[in-house]
């Protein structure tokens, strides 16, 4: 898929230039007070891997690199931003930071073939791109949603990530705090599952928007299984019923048995693999995550088409701060119907570095105009609460 131009003026185009000559990784970890459960694994801390990337003309600019799982794998992808990605774009000069995306991308497609790391460099790309395209919009002095052509400053959001045990109290607590669309883990225990969803349906009411991520749990038949009780639930969509690695015709059959929206996106990986997910027509909702692969330069050709196909947007994030305001701005500048993710656990990496998301009114949040992604982590202040790296 190639890489359309993205919407920034003339007037900020030399803002997009660069001579990288310093990139730097930071690996925070904060204790998670309830364990966050999934149906491949729980989350016991939440670590961030936060990039630091300086241009010569002394500019700064922050991304963030996927690390949830494993926990252990944080430090490994900083090394890899040290020793792998920063050796092959420092001191080089780049158009824009999809220039940079693209080189760091190539010359680590055959590393990736032999090492099978696919995953982790492709998350630290993302990263570094995130990065330079906060960095050039603070140069420009622009929030990033208007460097990418965005006009929009209100962002809708939902509350994720809610736990299976205590579920509607967690709903609750968040419809206090001003959020009115919420998802659910499921793929545990199918009576339970079924219990937790009817329970928040009774609260918020028939037209309230509840979502339930299963998380790759269920074959097929499970799935087809499910099926007429969730349709009877009234879900805004159905995630990840299946692996990311089902065959086509799998999706398809569940697709055509289900009232419910089917949506994934967050294992996809390459402008292939979303061409494949549009052209299949199984899905109501596709959500890349920035910060897993793609980073801006390689999702933002995916949005556009994942719009003009019809397909609603709505990108995945469960990790800290800084990756969240990118995905905010990103979803701004975007435009559409589309829901940004955002944790419903305590995490003290988001909390300090997301300040929009602490007055959520009537289910949007209001994004500032500060230039770039809107903050600049006090690393001091992270150090003196929690263990740095």
């Amino acid at each position: 898929m190639k890489l359309p131009p993205l919407p920034t003026s003339t007037t900020v185009a030399s803002s997009l230039n660069l001579n990288l000559i310093s990139l730097q990784a930071y690996v925070f970890r904060c204790h998670s007070p309830v364990p966050v459960r999934t149906s491949f694994g729980i989350m016991r801390d939440r670590p961030a891997v936060f990039v630091r990337a300086e241009s010569s003309d002394g500019q700064i600019g922050w991304g963030e690199i996927w690390c949830n799982f494993p926990a252990c794998g944080a430090e490994h992808r900083a090394k890899l931003l040290e020793t792998v990605i920063a050796p092959l774009l420092l001191n080089k000069h780049f158009e824009d930071p999809s220039q940079a995306y693209r080189e760091a991308t190539q010359k680590t497609e055959i590393l990736a073939l032999q090492t099978g790391e696919h995953g982790p460099l492709a998350q630290v790309i993302a990263g570094v791109d995130l990065a330079l395209w906060d960095l050039c919009a603070r140069r420009a002095n622009l929030p990033l949603y208007k460097l990418l052509g965005g006009t929009q400053s209100r962002v809708l959001v939902y509350a994720s990530g809610i736990n299976p045990d205590g579920s509607l109290d967690v709903v609750k607590r968040k419809h206090a705090e001003g959020y009115r669309a919420f998802k659910l883990k499921i793929g545990f225990n199918d009576k339970q599952d079924i219990d937790n969803i009817d329970s928040l349906r009774s609260w918020l009411g028939p037209k309230a928007s509840i979502m339930a991520d299963v998380n790759q749990a269920w074959q097929l038949e499970h799935a087809l299984k499910m099926s007429p009780q969730l349709d009877a639930l009234n879900l805004t969509w159905l995630e990840e019923p299946l692996r990311t690695d089902s065959q086509a015709a799998e999706w398809l059959q569940l697709h055509k048995a289900t009232r419910t929206p089917l949506a994934a996106g967050e294992n996809l990986m390459g402008h292939a693999s979303f061409e494949k997910a549009i052209e299949l027509k199984a899905f109501g909702v596709l959500q890349p995550d920035f910060a897993k692969w793609g980073g801006i330069s390689g999702c933002w050709p995916v949005i556009q088409k994942i719009k003009e196909s019809g397909t609603r947007f709505c990108p995945h994030y469960l990790g800290a701060g800084i990756g969240l305001m990118a995905s905010a701005h990103v979803l701004a500048a975007a435009g559409g119907d589309g829901m940004l993710e955002v944790d419903a656990n305590d995490n003290a990496l988001r909390s300090l570095l997301a300040p929009p998301f602490q007055w959520v009114e009537n289910g949007f949040i209001q994004l500032e105009e500060t230039p770039g992604i809107g903050v600049t982590p006090d690393l001091q202040i992270l150090e003196a609460q929690m263990t740095a790296v």
